[in-house]
Formats: C-alpha cells, structure tokens, sequence
C-alpha cells in the first residue's frame, strides 16, 4: 500500500472521530503527496513518498523556529502538526548510527585526520547513506566534530 492510500485511510479515520487538526495535517500531507505525483506525471516511489513527508516536517520545524515565543497557539499547532507528520516518516537515525557511518566514509576515504577543507568531500560521500535517514544539519554537525 502507498503512502497516499495510508494518508487517505489515517484522515477518514480521523474525520470519523472527529479529530479536525489531525485531519487537516493529513489532508495538506495528502495534498504535497498527490502534487508531487501530478508533477512527476506518475506514481511516487517510496523515497520520493518519503521525501515529501520529510519536506513537510521540515516546513513545518522552520514555521516553529521563526513564530515569536508569545505566539503560543502557532507553537502548539506546529508541534501537533509535527507528531502527526512523524508517523508517516521513517524512523530517523540515532547519533551513534550516524557516527558510525561517518567513521566508515571516513576510513574509506583513507582520512585519519580530517581537517575543514575535507568536509566537501566527506559530506559528498556520506549524504547519499544518510539521506531521507538523518537530518541534515545533526549530520553536518557530528561531521564538524570530526575535525582536529
């Protein structure tokens, strides 16, 4: 079963239960996931399924970041929003998977002792692992650890 039919079978359940805000994160989720198939002018493959929810999420996290602090029913719908959209999202890894996998691009790479001019082509080798797995910026941080 696709993305879409899970999405679709998720927002009747909860227009039956009446649960409004659920329903509205799954009807714009269903919205950015048909788009996305239009554009493309077939269906989506599970990646790109999962790109656009993570595409979603992370709209989502900036409106978050940039709503004033006394803004406190925009937070609270965000974070709503969030929990929604995260149960469609894979199971994102952990600091110490995403440590490891640098560890290994690293000895791949022959680089023992990685200084700043290598993270280009560290993170050229290692985005494509970790892509649609980890967030970006933990990645770009745990890399930035790496340096002497």
């Amino acid at each position: 079963m696709s993305k879409i039919d899970d999405v679709r079978n998720a927002m009747v359940a909860s227009m039956k239960a009446g649960d409004k805000a659920r329903k509205e994160t799954l009807s714009s989720l269903l919205a950015a996931l048909k788009n996305k198939a239009i554009d493309k002018r077939e269906d989506l493959t599970e990646a790109e399924e999962v790109q656009v929810v993570l595409k979603e999420i992370k709209q989502t996290k900036e409106t978050l970041e940039m709503t004033p602090a006394d803004r406190t029913e925009i937070i609270e719908e965000c974070r709503a929003r969030i929990a929604v959209l995260e149960e469609f999202a894979p199971k994102m890894m952990g600091e110490e998977e995403i440590k490891s996998i640098i560890t290994s691009v690293l000895s791949e790479m022959g680089l023992d002792h990685p200084t700043a001019k290598d993270k280009g082509k560290i993170m050229k080798e290692l985005m494509p692992k970790v892509k649609g797995k980890a967030d970006g910026k933990l990645v770009n941080e745990l890399v930035s650890t790496f340096f002497e």
